[in-house]
């Protein structure tokens, strides 16, 4: 029998981090199914879909992570996947669009677009966000997402809620139908 487990770890960016999770994962016979990896700040932030079919890989998993956060400083999360990983993107009854925002960086621009996503039952697969220099020097904010619309829902509305919550902010945003795969 196949168990998933999903891995996350945070720690002060350095060489090897990735090697030593990746070999951490093989040496608990498991496979490294699907990652996402990124520095924040000053830190290396990953998450890490694993699987096995050995009973013991979850409690190895454990384990080894303990000795990763002791020795290199790491914080980790181990979480046993009970129903197995969710179906790819987009999940069945969805289409895959791209939202995307920009404008002068203010607080709020997550969670106001975020909210509308959410408001209209819209499921955010990939969302990436970057703080830039602007003209001027003024902060340019940019927020990407892959989101999961509901095939019962009208693009249009969406788009006009959006297009509301824009002109609130000051800032553009897009929305445009995607094909799947695995980046876009």
């Amino acid at each position: 029998m196949q168990r998933w487990y999903l891995l996350t770890a945070i720690g002060r960016d350095r060489p090897g981090l990735v090697a030593d999770l990746a070999r951490l994962v093989l040496a608990c016979e498991a496979n490294l199914e699907d990652s996402r990896m990124a520095i924040l700040g000053t830190d290396f932030a990953v998450m890490m879909l694993c699987s096995s079919a050995d009973p013991g890989a979850g409690d190895q998993l454990a384990v080894g992570a303990k000795r990763l956060e002791r020795d290199h400083g790491l914080t980790i999360l181990l979480r046993h996947l009970e129903e197995g990983p969710r179906p790819a993107v987009p999940a069945p009854g969805t289409r895959l669009y791209r939202v995307e925002a920009a404008g002068e960086d203010r607080a709020g621009i997550v969670a106001s677009i975020c909210g509308v996503l959410a408001d209209h039952g819209v499921n955010i697969a990939e969302l990436a966000t970057h703080s830039r220099p602007g003209p001027g020097g003024s902060p340019h904010y940019e927020m990407r997402i892959r989101a999961e619309l509901p095939e019962s829902l009208d693009p249009r509305a969406l788009r006009e809620s959006l297009d509301a919550e824009a002109n609130r902010l000051v800032i553009d945003v897009s929305l445009m139908p995607i094909a799947s795969g695995p980046s876009a």
